[in-house]
């Protein structure tokens, strides 16, 4: 009678990470995000974080399709942009290597004219 060890399990390794928004990215959307609610022009929000790119998207009312989509892909990085922001048509609106920058588009609709 032979007593042989078990063999291990193999570890379970993750093959990818996540694309994901860091903190100051995040704190960049959100500052925006609470100017446009108080606004009155946005009232949801969903996040997703993929393989390939984050998502954060804007809705105005729960159950639509996302009025705007920010979004962080790394594989673009040296070449158009890590971020875009993406309207409801699938039209990019602004992509660049700096997201205040590519945010700028929509802080330009919070400013409308005063009576």
């Amino acid at each position: 009678m032979n007593i042989e060890a078990p063999t291990p399990f193999p570890a379970s390794q993750r093959l990818y990470e996540d694309v994901s928004f860091d903190r100051k990215e995040l704190g960049l959307i959100l500052r925006l995000y609470g100017q446009m609610v108080a606004a009155g022009e946005w009232r949801d929000y969903g996040i997703s974080c993929l393989r390939d790119l984050a998502v954060f998207s804007v809705f105005r009312r729960t159950a639509e399709n996302p009025l705007y989509r920010i979004e962080k892909r790394p594989r673009l990085r040296g070449k158009q942009g890590l971020y875009a922001v993406v309207g409801m048509d699938g039209q990019v609106l602004r992509r660049g290597h700096d997201l205040p920058s590519v945010l700028r588009v929509l802080e330009r609709k919070l400013i409308r004219a005063v009576d």
